[in-house]
Protein backbone atom coordinates (compact mmCIF):
# COMPACT_ATOMS: atom_id res chain seq x y z
CA UNK A 1 0.00 0.00 0.00
CA UNK A 2 1.45 3.23 -1.15
CA UNK A 3 0.34 5.43 1.67
CA UNK A 4 0.42 2.84 4.61
CA UNK A 5 0.44 4.42 8.16
CA UNK A 6 0.65 8.08 6.20
CA UNK A 7 -1.29 10.68 8.65
CA UNK A 8 -3.04 13.03 6.10
CA UNK A 9 -5.79 16.10 6.41
CA UNK A 10 -8.14 16.71 3.58
CA UNK A 11 -10.26 19.89 3.56
CA UNK A 12 -13.64 19.77 2.07
CA UNK A 13 -13.72 16.06 2.35
CA UNK A 14 -17.21 15.41 3.28
CA UNK A 15 -18.38 15.16 0.07
CA UNK A 16 -17.19 15.90 -4.13
CA UNK A 17 -13.44 15.61 -4.99
CA UNK A 18 -11.99 15.58 -1.60
CA UNK A 19 -14.08 13.01 -0.30
CA UNK A 20 -13.27 10.78 -3.41
CA UNK A 21 -9.51 11.49 -2.60
CA UNK A 22 -10.18 10.47 1.21
CA UNK A 23 -11.37 7.03 -0.06
CA UNK A 24 -8.35 6.37 -2.12
CA UNK A 25 -6.34 7.48 0.00
CA UNK A 26 -8.04 4.92 2.93
CA UNK A 27 -7.93 2.14 0.27
CA UNK A 28 -4.03 2.39 0.19
CA UNK A 29 -3.37 2.61 4.10
CA UNK A 30 -3.56 6.01 5.03
CA UNK A 31 -5.01 7.61 8.20
CA UNK A 32 -7.15 10.32 6.92
CA UNK A 33 -8.71 12.83 8.66
CA UNK A 34 -12.05 14.64 6.59
CA UNK A 35 -12.11 18.20 7.60
CA UNK A 36 -15.40 19.99 7.23
CA UNK A 37 -16.87 22.92 7.94
CA UNK A 38 -20.05 20.62 8.42
CA UNK A 39 -19.00 18.06 11.37
CA UNK A 40 -22.02 15.62 11.28
CA UNK A 41 -21.27 15.20 7.33
CA UNK A 42 -17.44 14.70 7.87
CA UNK A 43 -17.91 12.32 10.97
CA UNK A 44 -20.34 10.12 8.39
CA UNK A 45 -17.98 10.35 5.87
CA UNK A 46 -14.83 9.17 8.12
CA UNK A 47 -17.42 6.19 9.76
CA UNK A 48 -18.15 5.23 6.15
CA UNK A 49 -14.48 5.03 5.12
CA UNK A 50 -13.32 3.21 7.80
CA UNK A 51 -16.06 0.63 7.40
CA UNK A 52 -14.25 -0.02 3.96
CA UNK A 53 -10.30 -0.09 4.95
CA UNK A 54 -7.90 -1.28 5.33
CA UNK A 55 -6.77 2.50 6.68
CA UNK A 56 -9.24 4.69 8.47
CA UNK A 57 -10.58 8.18 8.99
CA UNK A 58 -11.79 10.47 12.13
CA UNK A 59 -14.11 13.36 11.06
CA UNK A 60 -12.84 17.16 12.25
CA UNK A 61 -14.65 20.34 12.16
CA UNK A 62 -12.62 23.05 10.28
CA UNK A 63 -13.63 26.70 9.14
CA UNK A 64 -10.38 27.12 7.12
CA UNK A 65 -10.95 31.18 6.73
CA UNK A 66 -10.77 30.80 10.39
CA UNK A 67 -7.09 30.37 11.72
CA UNK A 68 -7.75 29.17 15.36
CA UNK A 69 -10.14 26.89 13.48
CA UNK A 70 -7.36 25.69 11.61
CA UNK A 71 -4.97 25.27 14.14
CA UNK A 72 -7.66 23.21 16.60
CA UNK A 73 -8.28 21.13 13.70
CA UNK A 74 -4.53 20.25 13.07
CA UNK A 75 -3.79 20.13 16.60
CA UNK A 76 -6.97 17.46 17.26
CA UNK A 77 -5.01 15.14 13.87
CA UNK A 78 -1.64 15.23 15.84
CA UNK A 79 -3.19 14.62 19.67
CA UNK A 80 -4.91 11.28 17.82
CA UNK A 81 -2.11 9.71 15.69
CA UNK A 82 0.80 12.35 16.48
CA UNK A 83 1.96 14.05 13.51
CA UNK A 84 0.76 14.67 9.70
CA UNK A 85 2.32 13.32 6.54
CA UNK A 86 0.38 14.55 3.82
CA UNK A 87 -2.53 17.82 3.90
CA UNK A 88 -4.41 18.24 1.05
CA UNK A 89 -5.98 21.75 1.10
CA UNK A 90 -9.00 21.24 -1.90
CA UNK A 91 -11.66 23.26 0.14
CA UNK A 92 -13.28 25.92 -2.51
CA UNK A 93 -16.54 27.71 -3.52
CA UNK A 94 -17.40 28.92 -6.85
CA UNK A 95 -19.70 32.25 -7.09
CA UNK A 96 -20.07 33.38 -10.56
CA UNK A 97 -20.65 37.42 -11.89
CA UNK A 98 -19.22 39.72 -14.49
CA UNK A 99 -16.61 41.57 -12.93
CA UNK A 100 -18.95 44.71 -13.35
CA UNK A 101 -21.80 43.22 -11.15
CA UNK A 102 -19.17 41.17 -8.54
CA UNK A 103 -20.34 41.76 -5.10
CA UNK A 104 -16.78 43.14 -3.35
CA UNK A 105 -18.57 40.37 -0.24
CA UNK A 106 -18.05 37.03 -2.64
CA UNK A 107 -14.90 38.31 -3.89
CA UNK A 108 -13.55 38.21 -0.52
CA UNK A 109 -15.40 34.71 0.58
CA UNK A 110 -13.58 32.67 -2.68
CA UNK A 111 -10.22 34.48 -2.00
CA UNK A 112 -10.21 33.51 1.72
CA UNK A 113 -11.41 30.54 1.27
CA UNK A 114 -9.01 28.83 -1.56
CA UNK A 115 -6.01 31.09 -0.79
CA UNK A 116 -6.44 31.99 2.63
CA UNK A 117 -7.55 28.09 3.67
CA UNK A 118 -4.60 27.36 1.48
CA UNK A 119 -1.79 28.90 3.42
CA UNK A 120 -3.50 28.77 6.98
CA UNK A 121 -3.61 25.21 6.70
CA UNK A 122 -0.41 24.70 5.11
CA UNK A 123 1.61 26.92 7.87
CA UNK A 124 -0.33 25.20 10.91
CA UNK A 125 0.97 21.30 9.41
CA UNK A 126 4.34 22.69 8.54
CA UNK A 127 6.06 22.81 11.66
CA UNK A 128 4.95 19.24 12.15
CA UNK A 129 5.83 17.69 9.09
CA UNK A 130 9.63 20.00 9.53
CA UNK A 131 9.71 17.81 12.38
CA UNK A 132 9.88 14.70 10.48
CA UNK A 133 12.07 15.66 7.92
CA UNK A 134 9.36 15.29 4.99
CA UNK A 135 5.82 15.89 4.14
CA UNK A 136 3.64 16.44 0.80
CA UNK A 137 1.70 19.47 0.85
CA UNK A 138 -0.79 19.48 -2.15
CA UNK A 139 -3.34 22.14 -3.22
CA UNK A 140 -6.61 21.71 -5.13
CA UNK A 141 -5.86 24.07 -8.38
CA UNK A 142 -7.83 24.18 -11.08
CA UNK A 143 -7.69 24.77 -15.29
CA UNK A 144 -8.39 28.29 -13.91
CA UNK A 145 -5.07 27.91 -12.47
CA UNK A 146 -3.34 28.27 -16.03
CA UNK A 147 -6.01 29.92 -17.97
CA UNK A 148 -9.39 32.44 -17.68
CA UNK A 149 -12.97 32.24 -18.19
CA UNK A 150 -15.68 34.66 -18.29
CA UNK A 151 -17.48 35.49 -15.24
CA UNK A 152 -15.03 33.73 -12.72
CA UNK A 153 -12.59 36.79 -11.61
CA UNK A 154 -11.96 35.88 -8.32
CA UNK A 155 -11.96 32.36 -8.80
CA UNK A 156 -9.40 32.26 -11.15
CA UNK A 157 -7.60 35.03 -9.50
CA UNK A 158 -7.63 32.71 -6.17
CA UNK A 159 -6.61 29.18 -8.36
CA UNK A 160 -3.86 31.40 -10.02
CA UNK A 161 -2.35 32.40 -6.55
CA UNK A 162 -2.34 28.58 -5.30
CA UNK A 163 0.70 28.66 -7.74
CA UNK A 164 2.91 30.84 -6.30
CA UNK A 165 1.93 29.71 -2.95
CA UNK A 166 3.25 26.23 -3.43
CA UNK A 167 6.80 27.38 -5.01
CA UNK A 168 7.33 29.04 -2.46
CA UNK A 169 6.59 26.40 0.34
CA UNK A 170 8.40 24.36 -2.20
CA UNK A 171 11.59 26.43 -1.79
CA UNK A 172 11.19 26.85 1.97
CA UNK A 173 10.51 23.54 2.71
CA UNK A 174 13.57 21.58 0.27
CA UNK A 175 15.41 21.89 3.44
CA UNK A 176 13.32 19.97 5.47
CA UNK A 177 12.04 17.45 3.28
CA UNK A 178 8.61 18.93 2.45
CA UNK A 179 7.48 19.51 -1.26
CA UNK A 180 4.23 21.00 -2.26
CA UNK A 181 2.23 20.90 -5.94
CA UNK A 182 -0.74 21.57 -7.13
CA UNK A 183 -3.69 19.45 -9.15
CA UNK A 184 -5.62 21.41 -11.83
CA UNK A 185 -8.42 19.23 -12.92
CA UNK A 186 -11.12 20.25 -15.40
CA UNK A 187 -14.46 20.32 -14.78
CA UNK A 188 -15.43 17.60 -12.70
CA UNK A 189 -19.07 16.63 -12.15
CA UNK A 190 -19.45 17.57 -8.37
CA UNK A 191 -22.50 19.29 -6.84
CA UNK A 192 -20.22 22.61 -7.25
CA UNK A 193 -20.02 22.47 -11.09
CA UNK A 194 -23.65 20.83 -11.82
CA UNK A 195 -24.89 23.79 -9.73
CA UNK A 196 -22.76 26.39 -12.01
CA UNK A 197 -24.68 25.02 -15.16
CA UNK A 198 -27.66 26.89 -14.64
CA UNK A 199 -26.12 30.22 -13.23
CA UNK A 200 -23.84 30.16 -16.06
CA UNK A 201 -26.67 29.53 -19.01
CA UNK A 202 -28.35 32.53 -17.42
CA UNK A 203 -25.24 35.24 -17.10
CA UNK A 204 -24.20 34.46 -20.42
CA UNK A 205 -27.93 33.75 -22.38
CA UNK A 206 -27.45 30.12 -22.86
CA UNK A 207 -29.00 27.10 -22.81
CA UNK A 208 -27.81 24.55 -20.36
CA UNK A 209 -26.93 22.31 -22.98
CA UNK A 210 -24.43 24.90 -24.87
CA UNK A 211 -22.72 25.80 -21.13
CA UNK A 212 -21.84 22.04 -20.92
CA UNK A 213 -20.99 21.48 -24.46
CA UNK A 214 -19.13 24.69 -25.37
CA UNK A 215 -18.24 26.57 -22.27
CA UNK A 216 -17.47 23.59 -20.07
CA UNK A 217 -16.49 20.46 -21.90
CA UNK A 218 -15.86 22.14 -25.56
CA UNK A 219 -12.08 22.14 -25.16
CA UNK A 220 -11.47 18.91 -24.20
CA UNK A 221 -10.18 16.28 -26.90
CA UNK A 222 -13.41 14.12 -26.43
CA UNK A 223 -16.12 16.25 -24.43
CA UNK A 224 -15.91 14.16 -21.07
CA UNK A 225 -15.78 15.29 -17.67
CA UNK A 226 -12.70 14.76 -15.21
CA UNK A 227 -13.89 12.15 -12.68
CA UNK A 228 -13.15 12.50 -9.16
CA UNK A 229 -11.12 9.40 -9.75
CA UNK A 230 -8.95 10.87 -12.10
CA UNK A 231 -8.12 13.78 -9.69
CA UNK A 232 -7.76 11.21 -6.62
CA UNK A 233 -4.96 9.05 -8.83
CA UNK A 234 -2.99 12.58 -9.43
CA UNK A 235 -3.61 13.15 -4.85
CA UNK A 236 -1.85 9.60 -4.43
CA UNK A 237 1.11 10.59 -6.94
CA UNK A 238 2.05 13.63 -5.00
CA UNK A 239 1.30 11.90 -1.69
CA UNK A 240 3.31 8.97 -2.21
CA UNK A 241 6.39 10.21 -4.84
CA UNK A 242 9.71 9.69 -2.70
CA UNK A 243 12.10 12.75 -3.46
CA UNK A 244 11.61 16.45 -3.65
CA UNK A 245 12.24 15.77 -7.47
CA UNK A 246 8.82 16.33 -7.68
CA UNK A 247 7.86 19.71 -6.00
CA UNK A 248 6.69 23.39 -7.31
CA UNK A 249 4.66 21.65 -10.06
CA UNK A 250 1.53 21.58 -11.08
CA UNK A 251 0.15 19.12 -12.92
CA UNK A 252 -3.49 19.31 -15.33
CA UNK A 253 -6.18 16.85 -15.47
CA UNK A 254 -8.17 17.57 -17.78
CA UNK A 255 -8.70 15.72 -20.99
CA UNK A 256 -6.96 17.66 -22.44
CA UNK A 257 -8.43 20.96 -22.04
CA UNK A 258 -5.54 22.79 -21.34
CA UNK A 259 -1.91 21.46 -22.62
CA UNK A 260 1.66 22.88 -21.69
Amino acid sequence: MKLDGKICIITGAAGGIGAGIARRFVAEGAKVAIADIDMAAAKAMAAKLSAMGPGTAIGIAMDVTDEAAVNNGVAAVVKQWGSIDVLIANAGVQIVHKLEDFPFSDWKKILAIHLDGAFLTAKACMPHMYKKNKGAIIFMGSVHSKEASPLKSAYVTAKHGLLGLARVISKEGAAHGVRANVICPGFVKTPLVEKQIPEQAKELGLSEKDVVEKIMLGKTVDQEFTSIEDVAEIALLFASFPSNALTGQSLVVSHGWFME
